[in-house]
């Protein structure tokens, strides 16, 4: 039982760190690649990496039951837009040098996850947790007073990824599945992006580009491994341990937005994360209770 505790964590702090660092780095050396072009390839590559994980685990069976059912079929396609909005929100916010702001939709959005499944799945709560969430609110207010504008690119990341949460776990399907039906629905959009790209002459994916197309072609694996990493180590220690360690991801963006790419965090900017650690805090006290 320990074992598995310490290989589920490992498995977790692994994942956690690949999003954390690994993504970034990666998906920082394509930032000159549009972000819609990236979010294509990563719809692409990793729907053929799920068709060839499928096969090899013999999980059709589950694939074609899902896809029978209309009700689960549409919910998908839902929970597939905001996937690709979340990932499209990323990799612009990367591309301009807004890491800070990304990582803060990553701190907030599992306790506005609390908050949503309280209003749609009735879920219990307590004080702590609607503390956690009035102080998630609270931060949010407190910047746009000050800067007169949403802080959007953070509210896109947590509010598309807490609803994607949502979603999935009503219906409650195998991740890997779920994400093959979900990029399945969307590549055939993700195929007309790419050929308007072609014929507008934006793309950088091209038998000229050898170099860069074999690097867009790792959008798939780069997508898929932290995934698997993290939904085993999720079985291995439970949803407490694994959203607790999940916290790595925006704490090592936060860092390398500040201290490896340089970007501005101003006193504001501070005081609304030292709120939402606070949030974070109370939260993750909360799960050691369960």
């Amino acid at each position: 039982m320990k074992a598995d505790y310490l290989k589920g964590s490992v498995l977790t702090v692994v994942a956690s760190l690949w999003w954390g660092v690994l993504g970034v780095f990666y998906f920082k050396s394509l930032s000159f690649v549009n972000p819609i072009e990236l979010v294509v390839h990563r719809t692409i590559w990793t729907a053929l990496l799920l068709i060839i994980t499928t096969f090899f685990l013999s999980k059709w069976n589950i694939f074609f039951k899902i896809i029978n059912n209309k009700k689960l079929l549409f919910l998908l396609l839902v929970s597939g837009f905001l996937v690709m909005t979340n990932w499209l929100t990323w990799l612009y916010a990367i591309s301009v040098d807004r890491l800070i702001d990304a990582s803060l939709g990553y701190y907030i959005f599992p306790i506005l996850s609390v908050f949503f499944g309280v209003i749609f799945l009735k879920e219990k709560y307590n004080r702590n947790k609607i503390l956690s969430v009035l102080l998630v609110f609270f931060s949010i207010i407190y910047l746009i007073i000050h800067y007169q504008t949403l802080p959007w690119i953070g509210l896109t990341v947590a509010i598309t990824f807490s609803l994607y949460g949502l979603i999935r776990k009503k219906i409650n399907v195998d991740t890997d599945i779920g994400l093959l039906i979900e990029t399945l629905l969307l590549s055939p959009f993700a195929i007309v992006v790419f050929y308007y790209l072609v014929e507008q002459n934006l793309n950088f994916f091209s038998f000229q580009n050898i170099s860069i197309s074999f690097l867009l072609l790792w959008a798939g694996p780069m997508t898929l491994i932290p995934l698997y990493l993290y939904s085993r180590g999720f079985q291995l220690v439970g949803i407490g341990a694994a959203s607790m360690i999940f916290f790595l991801t925006p704490t090592a963006q936060f860092i390398l937005g500040i201290f490896y790419y340089g970007e501005t965090l101003d006193i504001h900017k501070l005081i609304s994360f030292i709120v939402i650690w606070i949030a974070v805090s109370i939260y993750i006290n909360e799960l050691r209770k369960e």
